[in-house]
């Protein structure tokens, strides 16, 4: 395919690049389709993405419905069949401000207002369409084979909260037909995986606008899902030696200042409220008062390390349009812990964090993650803590460490925590992009903030090392990635609902009744479908929306020998047991927490 670059030369694209090239010419395309449909449209920015394309646009009041996609998309059609040449031309600063002046283009104007005042500005035009643009692009719109409008959300010109919110316009646009629809069936495999739809069907989480966007509730099945990994989690971190604590979800203003996220993490926080003279917050992590948990009394090097745990209610000031359901929130529950340790114990305790990590990801079946070393990006001052000496120290050491242990990972500039370097998990699911999911973070800044102390050996007062980790990471992300995962399908051990019993008939309601009795004596969450409905509905319930382990059915033939027919969710065979065996059998299943 040949391409045109801004200086009007011709060639053939090269292969690397003809994806990036389709995209960026398709947001060009679909940028013309908004302009013929709603000439007042004023375009912001317009790039391809990694998947993509998008085109952030001020509309004015206008609000799309997906009947307005439905209508771009089809006018970008037509302007590919139209088959119109696709051109470039440079103008000099002065004469680009001119040119956007007169197409009422001020975000345009304003974006060349950041650029070098020498600089020479070079724009692509299509019909009468003209883009401010360095390419390069297809040479004629009917290049661009296959593409679709995908969704629309909203972003603040220049990804900033103090600027307009704008409508950004996504799409995808690939090679050929083939691809796209590839990519169709992937975005409908993750639509019926998405754990919204299947918390919805399960009815394991509600949203309500009434009650405010990102405050999820769990309802009783998906709060038994939330109970089983809290007592798993709080299970294995007892036994490598942490004390579990509850602290309150608000703190002081004056705590935030002195651990330093007021400076740092303030737009992330929800607004300070004012109460008898003290402005207290919703707390966005739990750090803060752990650090005073540990400050209550006096230490001895004797004491450490000092493990300290809470599965704590969390607040983060999120933007509507980066919310998702349970995966990300304004409220969330962080399997929090923090470490406190003398220099000595850095090797040992990220050890033993990381084994626990990569035990729970075995009990789970994780196994598509990749660990990354997150470091400080040394230019920005504004974000991280300004202690160059701490920070050299922190990274130094948090790579030893790893080095030591064998681990493989990859380092990220950027990526770190304001008050030091970490080691993320990311991980990979079945659909969509890769995400962190636990972490372990080595902090020489907050102790000293706290002014923490130890009695060391020598007698002499030092200043103890802090391991912020998160294994789960959030209970509401983890609970999300797994019903992903599973499409809502969880083990036995985890399942809300292991057992349902299904009488085939009112005339079994008994029997049925009976089993159910000693089922749920035995510890076993079952449930009794007494309804009288066809079995065959009931079957269909209990395994598509329910995904309910293991159907009871229960007829004459059963009632008469006293046995039961056990039909698997997952393998869909029926068998024929004691009850007593299946009892047996399921207990089993939930001890050994058989995936």
């Amino acid at each position: 395919m040949k391409i045109i670059y801004k200086d009007g030369t011709v060639a053939e694209c090269p292969a690397e690049e003809l994806q990036h090239v389709l995209r960026h010419s398709a947001a060009h395309i679909m940028a013309q389709a908004i302009q013929r449909l709603y000439p007042e449209a004023d375009f912001a920015y317009g790039p391809a993405t990694e998947k993509g394309f998008y085109y952030d646009v001020d509309l004015g009041d206008k609000k799309l419905s997906d009947e307005d996609l439905l209508a771009i998309e089809k006018e970008m059609k037509k302007i590919v069949k139209e088959n119109l040449p696709i051109k470039p031309f440079i103008l000099g600063r002065d004469e680009a401000v001119k040119l956007m002046q007169e197409r009422h283009a001020k975000y345009k104007e304003e974006h060349i207002g950041d650029l070098d005042p020498d600089a020479v500005i070079s724009f692509y035009q299509q019909g009468d369409y003209i883009d401010m643009c360095v390419g390069p692009h297809i040479c004629y719109t009917k290049a661009l084979k296959a593409f679709k409008i995908t969704q629309q959300s909203g972003a603040y010109w220049k990804n900033d909260a103090n600027n307009k919110m704008l409508t950004r316009i996504n799409g995808v646009a690939f090679a050929s037909q083939e691809e796209l629809d590839e990519y169709e069936r992937q975005m409908e495999e993750a639509r019926q995986r998405d754990h919204r739809k299947i918390g919805k069907e399960m009815r394991l989480f509600m949203t309500d606008d009434l009650i405010g966007k990102g405050l999820p509730m769990f309802l009783p099945k998906g709060y038994t899902v939330w109970q089983e990994l809290e007592n798993y989690i709080k299970e294995k971190e007892r036994r490598l030696g942490y004390q579990h604590v509850m602290t309150p979800c608000v703190g002081t203003v004056q705590l935030y200042e002195t651990s330093g996220h007021w400076a740092h993490y303030k737009e992330n926080m929800f607004p300070a409220m004012e109460v008898e003279g003290e402005s207290f917050v919703l707390r966005p992590m739990n750090c803060p008062h752990h650090m005073m948990i540990y400050a209550n009394r006096p230490h001895s090097y004797r004491d450490l390390p000092l493990r300290i745990g809470e599965i704590a209610h969390d607040f983060r000031f999120e933007s509507s349009g980066t919310l998702k359901g349970i995966e990300r929130g304004r409220h969330f529950c962080q399997n929090d812990a923090h470490l406190f340790v003398t220099p000595e114990q850095i090797k040992d305790e990220v050890s033993r964090v990381v084994d626990l990590i990569f035990d729970v990801y075995k009990d789970f079946g994780i196994e598509n993650y990749r660990c990354v070393l997150s470091l400080r990006d040394p230019a920005d001052t504004v974000k991280y803590h300004p202690d160059d000496a701490m920070w050299d120290k922190a990274e130094n050491a948090l790579r030893e460490v790893l080095n030591a242990l064998g681990i493989d990972y990859t380092e990220e500039i950027g990526e770190a925590a304001f008050y030091g370097p970490k080691l993320d998990v990311n991980v990979t699911p079945a659909v969509g992009a890769e995400y962190t999911l636990s972490t372990c973070q080595l902090d020489f800044c907050l102790p000293a903030k706290f002014d923490l102390k130890y009695i060391d050996s020598d007698g002499q007062e030092k200043t103890p090392v802090v391991l912020h980790r998160a294994i789960l990471g959030s209970l509401d992300r983890f609970m999300a990635f797994i019903i992903e995962e599973t499409k809502g399908k969880f083990p036995v051990w985890l399942s809300p609902l292991q057992v349902k019993v299904l009488p085939v008939s009112e005339k079994t309601l008994d029997y049925a009744t009976e089993v159910y009795d000693k089922i749920m004596d035995a510890g076993i969450r079952v449930q009794l479908d007494d309804r009288n409905e066809k079995i065959g509905y009931k079957i269909r319930e209990a395994q598509q929306v329910d995904r309910a382990n293991y159907m009871l059915i229960l007829g004459a033939k059963e009632v008469e020998s006293g046995v039961i027919s056990v039909r698997d969710r997952d393998t869909l065979e029926t068998t024929e047991m004691t009850l007593e065996a299946f009892i047996e059998k399921v207990n089993a299943e939930i001890d050994g927490r058989k995936r």
